[in-house]
C-alpha cells in the first residue's frame, strides 16, 4: 500500500512538472493607471513596463497644451504623485511613452473650493443679531440654515460668495439657543450653536 502511495504522488509530482514545462511563458506586458488620491488634488500615475529603458510623461490640459513633460531613464516601473493644485478645472490627458509605444488615459479635474472658515458671533448689546463671516477662496455656493432650541427651522437661504464673506441677521423669534448650519457645494456642513 506504502510503496502504491508513493508512486502516485511521484505520478503527479512528475505529471506537474511537465504540465508547468510544457507551458509558454506569456510576455510582460506593459501596465498603465491612473488612480485618484480621495479627498485631494493628487493623481497617482502607476506604470509597469516589459524592460527598464527610456519612459517619457506627457500631461495636457483640454486645449491639447502640453503642461508638464517628465523623462525617466533605467526604469521598468514606478509609482507617481502628480498633483493637479492650481490648475483648472476641466480634461486632462496623460500620455506615456516607452519602447512600447505610446499610452494615453484620460483624467477630469475638479478644483476643491472648501469652505476655509466659518464663525459666527453673538453682536453684543443688540437682541437676537448675529455675524455670520466665512473665509472663502475663489467662488462658492453654500445654504445657510438657521434652527432655534426647538430645531425649528426659523431662516433658510442658498448663496453664491464671491472670495471672503460677511452678514449680519437679526432673528425676530426669540429662542434660548441657535443653531448655524452652513453645506457647501462638496456637500460639507458646519453648525454652530449658541
Amino acid at each position: 500500500m506504502k510503496t502504491k502511495s508513493l508512486f502516485l504522488a511521484a505520478l503527479v509530482v512528475l505529471s506537474s512538472a511537465v504540465a508547468f514545462a510544457g507551458r509558454n511563458e506569456e510576455p510582460r506586458r506593459t501596465g498603465f493607471a491612473i488612480v485618484p488620491v480621495k479627498g485631494s488634488e493628487i493623481f497617482k500615475v502607476v506604470y509597469k513596463g516589459e524592460t527598464a529603458g527610456k519612459v517619457k510623461l506627457n500631461i495636457y490640459n483640454g486645449d491639447g497644451l502640453l503642461i508638464l513633460s517628465q523623462t525617466f531613464t533605467g526604469v521598468d516601473g514606478f509609482i507617481l504623485p502628480v498633483n493637479f493644485a492650481g490648475l483648472t478645472s476641466g480634461d486632462y490627458s496623460i500620455e506615456l511613452v516607452d519602447a512600447s509605444g505610446k499610452k494615453v488615459e484620460k483624467v477630469s479635474y475638479q478644483t476643491k473650493r472648501n469652505i476655509r472658515h466659518i464663525h459666527v458671533s453673538r453682536i453684543q448689546n443688540e437682541e437676537n443679531k448675529f455675524l455670520l463671516s466665512v473665509a472663502n477662496n475663489g467662488t462658492e455656493s453654500i445654504t445657510l440654515k438657521i434652527y432655534d432650541s426647538a430645531n425649528n427651522l426659523l431662516h433658510t437661504e442658498n448663496k453664491t460668495i464671491r472670495g471672503d464673506f460677511a452678514q449680519v441677521y437679526k432673528l425676530a423669534k426669540a429662542s434660548e439657543h441657535y443653531t448655524f448650519e452652513v453645506t457647501d457645494n462638496d456637500g460639507n456642513t458646519k453648525a454652530i450653536r449658541f
